[in-house]
């Protein structure tokens, strides 16, 4: 079974019962590795937050070792995924050509700083800013055009503009910017940002695959915020279940279209 099908498979199930694995009841911030300080991207995000922890740090075994430090008897480690290459060795070779580069997936091992002991650690600084104003900010800067009235929230590509109801129609500040947030990454799709397929009708493939793309980077966009909003993905389980099984690398490409930069 390959790496696409192996996590794919994971998500499936996961959808199946009636959960996102990227909806959590507790606030989600994104996962960083201790060692390089960058954040984890794409499907890695997902993996990670499968799994509890309050620190947002990971490292591998050996990384916990050279900080002094190691990994707690009995914890077991959470797979991630990375990109590796090797040289296809053809028939351009004999003409001196380079050989084909074949790119794949592997998966490799993480802990949470919370499963070792003797690292040194300062838990994460909170923003001087609440999650609101900071969602605000963020907002204004980005700067799409958006009006407000009715009673659904959509994007129209025709018109490059987002509706959305009045904030008082929702249960509350959050639930309203989580909405936003949604609507603004199905904004990124138009031609003359990242050019994505927002052509499909509700119930196509290429609908649910774009919703997907929606619904991914708004969370990830309110873990970088620290929102707590609602997420809109029950309508679509169905869809996604679906558009998985078909094509065992959708959920990479919609977590890759999603990630923020």
């Amino acid at each position: 079974m390959s790496v696409y099908e192996d996590v794919t498979n994971q998500i499936v199930s996961e959808l199946e019962k009636g959960v996102a694995p990227w909806v959590k009841p507790w606030r989600c911030t994104m996962p960083m590795n201790f060692v390089s300080g960058r954040g984890y991207r794409g499907i890695n995000v997902m993996l990670l937050w499968g799994r509890q922890y309050r620190s947002p740090y990971w490292l591998t075994y050996k990384q916990a070792a050279q900080k002094g430090g190691h990994v707690k008897k009995g914890e077991k480690a959470t797979r991630i995924v990375y990109t590796s290459s090797f040289i296809k060795k053809d028939e351009a070779e004999a003409d001196g050509q380079e050989g084909k580069e074949i790119r794949f997936l592997r998966f490799y091992w993480v802990f949470n700083v919370e499963q070792t002991e003797g690292i040194p650690y300062e838990a994460e600084e909170k923003p001087t800013t609440e999650p609101i104003e900071r969602t605000k900010a963020f907002l204004e800067r980005v700067g799409a055009n958006v009006s407000y009235g009715g009673q659904r929230a959509y994007y129209q590509p025709s018109t490059d503009s987002i509706r959305l109801p009045v904030p008082d129609d929702f249960e509350g500040a959050e639930h309203f910017y989580a909405t936003s947030l949604h609507e603004h990454v199905h904004w990124t799709g138009h031609p003359s940002r990242l050019a994505r397929d927002l052509s499909g009708h509700f119930g196509s493939q290429d609908y649910a695959a774009e919703e997907l793309v929606a619904e991914l980077g708004s969370a990830f966009l309110c873990a970088h915020l620290g929102i707590q909003g609602k997420l809109r993905h029950a309508e679509y389980l169905g869809f996604w279940i679906k558009v998985l099984k078909e094509d065992k690398r959708a959920i990479f490409k919609a977590a890759s279209q999603a990630t923020t930069r």
